[in-house]
């Protein structure tokens, strides 16, 4: 077991006003902590997806869990073969190396807080998105970076079917 030490000596404080919000209708994402921050503890978002959106298409994280906390709402949730419906309350956590997604249920949005640990740099992953959903950079970019975010995409069956 390792335990994780982090480096940061004072408090991180993130007013909701001030957080750095990317995407567009229906996903709006907003930057609250990064790694950097927290001293490698963790990364944290807030994920808000209009009915019925996707969010997180299937991939793993080799170094660090997810977990993903239901602020409002209902979201699928892929966490290995296993397709879940989770609701406001509902807590799921992913550990790493299993493969997870996550999307608004049909019918319904949510709004999730996503945290993971230990952190990873992710700010710029998220712009990264943003760029591809405005066109700036091809979808294929995102396995460029795939290292340097700890995101490695991957299909699902389940997914597939759950989301068909």
């Amino acid at each position: 077991m390792s335990l994780i030490s982090p480096d940061f000596a004072e408090s991180v404080i993130v007013r909701s006003a001030e957080a750095e919000v990317v995407g567009r209708s229906p996903v709006a994402i907003r930057l609250l902590a990064d790694s950097g921050s927290t001293g490698g503890a963790l990364s944290t978002q807030r994920v808000t997806l209009g009915t019925g959106a996707d969010g997180a298409r299937p991939h793993r994280h080799d170094g660090s869990a997810e977990m993903f906390y239901m602020l409002d709402g209902a979201a699928q949730l892929l966490s290995g073969e296993q397709v879940v419906t989770a609701e406001r309350g509902d807590l799921v956590v992913v550990p790493p190396g299993l493969p997870h997604a996550f999307a608004a249920a049909p019918g319904e949005g949510a709004d999730i807080l996503i945290v993971i640990t230990p952190g990873v740099e992710r700010f710029e992953y998220f712009r990264h998105l943003e760029r591809i959903a405005y066109g700036k950079v091809p979808p294929e970019s995102l396995l460029d970076v795939q290292e340097i975010y700890d995101t490695y995409f991957l299909s699902s069956e389940a997914w597939e079917r759950a989301r068909a």
